[in-house]
């Protein structure tokens, strides 16, 4: 397994939509492994395949003793909404905002080897499904923020200061990161 390196906002692949995966095998049960070992070694709650520079329709997650992955997932959220909480975003270091989110999620889909897949949940991990299908679907965070705190994030982006903390983050993780920092594309080797 190797830890890999986040792509920081900036990087077209966070807003493309990913690709259903389509082949089940050693590749998509290594990069699960990957997602599963990165997200634990930056203490994630969640990991969506884009913030790899992967364009698949994956993601894991660990909220409250519960982990595992998704593969081409389908959510269904509530009508109704949970309190705003802060969210941030390891592909967006150093920043967060309150989040809308909707109070119930479930998620359909199957696991890396094509296994029928159904979670539910409130709270987090409502949250954290959201957050990881948007992502999915090349949407960050920040795009649900509005007004002031929609200007505030964006104007911190912008600032030159967060183009640091940026690097900062990149050059502290690299520090622990396998052989897949700055890999190339999903089934592709290393250059």
């Amino acid at each position: 397994m190797t830890v890999l390196g986040i792509r920081i906002i900036g990087d077209p692949v966070l807003r493309t939509k990913a690709e259903p995966v389509t082949e089940f095998g050693p590749e998509l049960e290594k990069l699960v492994a990957d997602m599963d070992e990165t997200m634990e070694n930056v203490e994630g709650a969640g990991l969506a395949a884009p913030q790899v520079g992967v364009s698949l329709r994956v993601f894991t997650y660990q909220i409250d003793g519960r982990r595992g992955h998704v593969v081409n997932p389908v959510l269904e959220n509530s009508d109704d909404f949970q309190a705003d909480q802060v969210e941030g975003c390891l592909s967006i270091p150093g920043l967060g905002y309150p989040v809308r989110r909707r109070r119930w999620s479930r998620v359909t889909g199957v696991d890396m080897h094509g296994n029928p897949v159904v979670l539910e949940g409130e709270g987090m991990l409502a949250r954290c499904f959201q957050h990881e299908t948007d992502h999915l679907d090349g949407v960050l965070y920040i795009d649900h923020l509005s007004g002031d705190e929609r200007k505030s994030a964006l104007r911190a982006i912008r600032n030159a200061s967060y183009n640091t903390v940026a690097r900062d983050t990149t050059a502290k993780r690299s520090a622990s990161v396998g052989s897949g920092f700055g890999a190339g594309a999903f089934g592709q080797p290393q250059a």
